[in-house]
């Protein structure tokens, strides 16, 4: 059984693999099983890490953040609506329903592309 650092031993089965009967599909399988014991031992590396960085930090009288200049991560609550910047001022208008406007941002409306496929030109609908 395998080891880790500190003489524990390390969950897992103990096997040995024989690569040269398996086949392609196999070889694949493996490959991919291979690679999820390596990110998952990657990212418990990662954490233990960070545990044994914040327990520095704090014997030291700090917080990680404060060291690093790393902000905490805040999300978004759940359920909670996104912010939306500054609606711009319109600056053009459907000359057939001028309760119809368009900033110019973003996709153009549908009266414009009609318009424009007419022949008219986008002056033509300046407010």
């Amino acid at each position: 059984m395998q080891t880790l650092t500190n003489g524990t031993p390390k969950e897992g089965i103990e096997m040995a693999i024989s690569l040269k009967g398996m086949s392609r599909k196999e070889l694949e399988k493996l490959k991919a099983d291979v690679d999820k014991a390596l990110e998952k031992a990657a990212e418990e590396d990662k954490k233990a890490a960070m545990v044994a960085a914040e327990k520095a930090a704090r014997a030291h009288g700090f917080s990680l953040d404060e060291l690093t200049g790393a902000t905490p991560k805040r999300g978004r609550k759940p359920g909670a609506k996104k912010a939306s910047g500054p609606k711009g001022a319109p600056k053009y208008a459907n000359p057939a329903d001028k309760s119809q406007t368009w900033t110019g941002r973003g996709r153009q409306p549908a009266w414009i592309k009609d318009g424009l496929n007419a022949g008219k030109s986008l002056e033509d609908f300046t407010i």
